[in-house]
């Protein structure tokens, strides 16, 4: 409609909705998202954080998430790592697929960021997150990453 407008025609929601209905016309949303339900509990995976969301230094706590978005007519997804001293992002990916690789490459750009920080805990509320760190290989250390699954 924008770009109508910038041409000089006068048009609007409603004068769309009649076009379309006089052409049988329908706009087609897109169907909600949903993840695949994990079928296996992870009791090895500790709430070690509990809600303790302050902290004292930076890099010792690391919280992320995946999101997602339509785009280009299918989902794209995007996984940010955050510190929860300095409260910013600090690394981040972006997929066409919810998979290891995204964090793995969101988990690489934030220990690239921050020095390649010891013994980080990463707090994730996503069994599927903290599935993909307990397998992160880090050639660099014996593990700098600790895992923490909220409950």
């Amino acid at each position: 409609m924008l770009m109508m407008r910038a041409d000089g025609i006068e048009i609007g929601r409603f004068k769309v909705r009649k076009l379309m209905n006089e052409m049988k016309l329908i706009s087609k949303q897109p169907g909600s998202h949903a993840y695949k339900k994990a079928t296996v509990e992870r009791p090895d995976i500790p709430n070690v954080l509990d809600r303790e969301f302050t902290v004292s230094a930076p890099n010792e706590v690391w919280c992320g998430d995946i999101t997602y978005a339509w785009a280009q007519g299918r989902w794209h997804y995007l996984l940010a790592v955050i510190d929860l001293f300095a409260r910013r992002v600090v690394g981040w990916a972006f997929s066409s697929k919810p998979d290891a690789d995204l964090v793995i490459k969101a988990l690489d750009m934030a220990y690239e960021q921050r020095g390649r920080p010891q013994n980080v805990l990463f707090h994730s509320d996503s069994k599927n997150v903290i599935a993909s760190v307990s397998g992160w290989p880090d050639p660099h250390s014996d593990g700098p990453i600790r895992d923490d699954l909220a409950s």
